[in-house]
């Protein structure tokens, strides 16, 4: 990725007021929010073009964070990594240590 298109997300992400990382689900929340708060139709201000315009820039930025969100592939089957229980996990890395493996009786 491009640095012009990072600050494009980075511009995005503050138009929605994220943090440095976000679900899906809290992308469109912050949208749903931000649109009930600056729509022309639902806000009551009488300044449309004003709200109209942040209503564009809200827009964009959903959208664009959204096929950012959508360009990833996650895995859909677990791999060799992902079938540790949370012991197996620590004695395959330190059982063989004096101090934190099994001990000989």
């Amino acid at each position: 990725m491009t640095r012009k298109e990072w600050e494009a997300i980075s511009t995005a992400r503050d138009i929605l007021g994220l943090g440095e990382a976000a679900t899906r689900a809290e992308i469109k929340r912050a949208y749903h929010r931000l649109s009930k708060k600056y729509h022309p139709d639902t806000s009551g201000d009488k300044t449309e073009k004003k709200e109209s315009d942040i209503m564009y820039k809200i827009t964009a930025a959903h959208d664009l964070l959204m096929r950012y969100c959508d360009q990833f592939r996650f895995p859909l089957q677990a791999n060799e990594r992902d079938d540790y229980d949370v012991e197996d996990w620590w004695m395959d890395r330190f059982g063989q240590d004096p101090l934190w493996g099994k001990q000989k009786k």
